[in-house]
C-alpha cells in the first residue's frame, strides 16, 4: 500500500484530500486512479486508510475507511541531539536513518568542536517526511533550528532519561538499564572529535548519564542510529499493527 502525507486539515471525515506534492506523486508518479487503495499519514499520529474516489488537478479526494492512531510509533519519544558535520551529507544520512528507527525530534547542535555554523533545517525536514513515509510511521519528526550545547540541555524536560555517548564511560547504554522511568528519553551525540572535557563535565552537572555505545570509535551518524535502536530496542509500541476500524 502506498503512504501519501496528508495535513490534519486536509482530513475531513468521511473524506480527506491529497494535495501539492502529494498530488504530483499520487497522479503522475504512481499513475495511481480512482478505486485504488492508499494510506494517508497526518503527521500527528493518524494513518487513514482510503480509497481513491476522483482526482482533479487541484486533489484527490479520497474515502476514508479505516483509522490507526499511533501507527508503527513507539512509546518512548526519543529526542537526538547531534553535532552538526562537516560533511551535510552524513547528517543527511543521520536524519533519515533516526526518523526510520522512530526518533520523535532532532536538534542538530553547535558544539565547541562543530565546523559547520549553519543547519539546513528545510532540506532535514524534507527528508523527516519522506522517511516517515517510506518506514510507515503516522508522527512526522520535528527538526529544531541549530541549537547551543548548553541550551539543549537545559532543554531536556522534566522526567526525562537523558543520556550523553561519550567513548570514556564506564556505563555501557542497555535498554534494560532504562525500565520504566517515563516515557521520555533525551540522547545526545558528539560531532567530529567528540565532546569537549568542558561540555562533557556541563553535560554530567545537568544531569545526563555518559554511556558508551562500545568499545570502538564511532562517527556521529554511527553513534546516533546505535543509540537511538538501543534505547528503542523492544519497545511495546514499536511492534504494535492498529486493526482497522472502518
Amino acid at each position: 500500500m502506498e503512504y501519501f502525507f496528508t495535513p490534519p486539515r486536509q482530513v475531513t471525515p468521511p473524506t480527506l484530500t491529497v494535495e501539492g506534492e502529494e498530488l504530483n506523486h499520487l497522479a503522475h508518479v504512481m499513475r495511481m486512479r480512482p478505486g485504488d487503495v492508499i494510506c494517508a499519514v497526518d503527521g500527528a499520529g493518524t494513518a487513514y486508510d482510503a480509497v481513491i474516489a476522483e482526482i482533479s488537478r487541484q486533489a484527490a479526494l479520497c474515502t476514508i475507511t479505516g483509522r490507526h492512531p499511533l501507527l508503527h510509533e513507539a512509546e518512548r519519544e526519543v529526542t537526538v541531539g547531534a553535532g552538526i558535520l562537516k560533511n551535510p551529507s552524513r547528517f543527511d544520512f543521520l536524519v533519515e536513518k533516526c526518523v526510520e528507527l522512530g526518533v520523535r525530534t532532532i536538534v542538530p547542535l553547535q558544539t565547541e568542536r562543530t565546523i559547520p555554523r549553519h543547519a539546513r533545517i528545510d532540506r532535514w525536514q524534507k527528508l523527516c517526511l519522506a522517511a516517515m513515509k517510506q518506514s510507515g510511521r503516522s508522527i512526522l519528526p520535528d527538526v529544531r533550528p541549530l541549537t547551543a550545547f548548553d541550551d539543549f540541555l537545559k532543554s531536556a524536560p522534566a522526567g526525562a532519561i537523558t543520556l550523553m555517548a561519550h567513548e570514556k564511560a564506564d556505563h555501557a547504554l542497555r535498554s534494560s538499564d532504562l525500565g520504566g522511568q517515563g516515557r521520555a528519553v533525551v540522547v545526545c551525540i558528539g560531532p567530529e572529535g567528540g565532546f569537549s572535557d568542558a561540555e562533557v563535565g556541563l553535560a554530567i552537572r545537568s544531569g545526563f548519564a555518559a554511556v558508551t555505545l562500545g568499545p570502538r570509535r564511532l562517527r556521529t551518524e554511527t553513534a546516533a542510529i546505535v543509540a537511538l535502536a538501543t534505547v528503542l530496542e523492544g519497545d511495546p509500541g514499536a511492534q504494535r499493527r492498529p486493526a482497522t476500524l472502518s
